[in-house]
Parts: C-alpha cells; structure tokens; sequence
C-alpha cells in the first residue's frame, strides 16, 4: 500500500504556509514532519488525514484520489491529534469500547495492556492526568488496527517511559508493514525514519 501526495498547499488566514509540498510513503515506512511552531506540521496532518483541504494538488492512497474514494482510506487510516477526542464521563475503557463498536471490531483489553492503563482503566477520563489522557488516545491506535497511523504530537504530556513505550509501539507498527506519519519536536531515533523538514521547504520555496 501507498500513501502519495502531489503539490499540496495550505494558506491560513490568508498566508502561504506551505506549497509544492509532495511526498510518498509505503509500508515499513516511518516519516518524521519537523518544523518549528507555525510551520505548518499539523495543518499538513490534517490536509493528509482529509480533515483539510489544500488548494492545490492531489492526495493517492493505492493509486484512488481520496476525495474520489475517501471512504477506503477511512478504513485504513486513524489520526491522532491534538485534542483527545475523550468523552470525559467515560473511562478509558468505555472511550475504547465506544471506538471499537463504532469502527465494527477490535480489543480493548489488549489496547489498555499495551499501554498500561489496566490500573485506571475504569476511572473517568475527567479525573486523569494529561499523560493518562494521551495514552488512552493513544490506546485507540491499537484498540482498532490500521494501516497508516497520522500522529500529531503524540508524545506530548507523556514522561520518559512512556515515551519509550509509545516508541517501542510504533517500532512493532512498522516492523510489521505498518506506516506512520508523525509530527514531534522530539527525534524518536527510530532506525530508517524518514524527514521531512518544513523549514527547509519553506526556505526553498521563499
């Protein structure tokens, strides 16, 4: 499978923030987005994720124009984002449960070992730290399996073994044919991770 996108662009608030933006990702393949703020990491997330529309360009997933097939690379895709997503009434395990009844399968048990929450796994989400927020954020990834993972910032709030954990996760992901977006201002030091620098772009393009 492959993920190729051709000339994007994003203009906010009436600025070009970036343009002639192509890029192509298949499976076992990691790409790393950098940027400083403003750069444009998760608005290219989200144009990549059709969540936003660029002005220009196109986006392939298997060869099919998403915006003429959307509904096949739904299927395949899941984004994480700056906001959780959380219901806050819920606990982890009914957050998870919710996602796996509403994506037709999944485990759930095994996404809250994966990320160690069994401990808080039936406290509401209201009462939990930003760090056990992200990690049942992060749990959906593995409560319901896909092909392409769009992760924006997903180390943020998490200490230094979970960050370690998430980085083991998303090795296996890869190592199994998986691929990955993600948008850090940490360097994971995954082996093979591919870069995509915005800042270098836009130096090019200025």
């Amino acid at each position: 499978m492959t993920l190729v996108a051709h000339d994007l662009s994003c203009i906010r608030q009436e600025r070009q923030i970036f343009s002639n933006l192509s890029l192509s990702l298949s499976n076992g393949e990691l790409l790393w987005v950098k940027g400083r703020n403003g750069a444009g990491k998760s608005s290219l997330l989200r144009v990549l994720a059709n969540l936003l529309p660029s002005p220009t360009g196109r986006i392939e997933w298997m060869g099919e124009d998403i915006a003429e097939e959307p509904a096949l690379f739904l299927q395949n895709i899941r984004y994480v984002g700056h906001q959780d997503g959380l219901k806050t009434v819920f606990t982890p395990r009914e957050n998870l449960q919710f996602w796996v009844d509403y994506m037709g399968a999944g485990d759930v048990e095994a996404a809250l070992g994966a990320l160690e929450l069994q401990t808080i796994a039936d406290s509401p989400v209201r009462i939990l730290s930003a760090g056990q927020k992200k990690r049942t954020q992060l749990a959906k990834l593995l409560a319901t399996p896909a092909r392409l993972w769009i992760l924006d910032e997903p180390i943020s709030s998490l200490d230094v073994h979970f960050i370690d954990l998430f980085r083991q996760i998303l090795t296996k992901h890869i190592a199994a044919g998986g691929m990955a977006l993600l948008a850090t201002h940490q360097d994971l030091e995954i082996a093979g991770t591919q870069v995509l620098d915005l800042d270098a772009l836009r130096g090019s393009n200025a």
